[in-house]
Parts: structure tokens; sequence; C-alpha cells
């Protein structure tokens, strides 16, 4: 089980700030978006947004990096960042 907590609008749309989710194995940042939208096509669809950030245990990964999500990781989905 992976703990995903979600953000900003992100938030708005899963309709709750943090889930957990069950799987068995490592899946690939693509397999856990799928497994976690399941069912939820608006979900879906922002999980996959070229713009959302994904943070593991605590750390933003690189758009450029093939993540592997394991059993036990928080995972983080953020909207973008935006400041001043």
């Amino acid at each position: 089980m992976a703990r995903v907590m979600f953000f900003g609008r992100l938030r708005d749309i899963a309709q709750c700030s943090e889930r957990p989710v069950p799987f068995d194995g490592a899946l690939s940042l693509d397999a856990f978006r799928r497994l976690v939208a399941s069912g939820d096509d608006d979900l879906a669809r922002a999980l996959q947004a070229d713009s959302t950030r994904v943070a593991v245990n605590a750390t933003i990964a690189p758009r450029s990096v093939d993540l592997v999500i394991h059993p036990g990781d928080d995972v983080a989905f953020m909207p973008p960042f935006s400041g001043g």
C-alpha cells in the first residue's frame, strides 16, 4: 500500500487530500497513476497532465526520471508551482 496525497486543484478533483492505495510489487508511475485514478476520468486526466508534479517520499521527481512506486511509498501529486 502507498499513501497518496493530493494538493491544490487535484485535491478538489479527487475529493480528498489523502488516500491509501493498496497494491503488490513495484509499479511504474504511469501504472500507478492509472491505479490511483481508476474509475475517475477527471482525476485520470489531471494526474496525466504535463503540468502535474510528483513527489515520492518527500522528494520532487524530475519529469525525465522513470519513477517506480513501491508499497510503503508516500506519493504526492501537485499542481504547477507559481511564485514571485
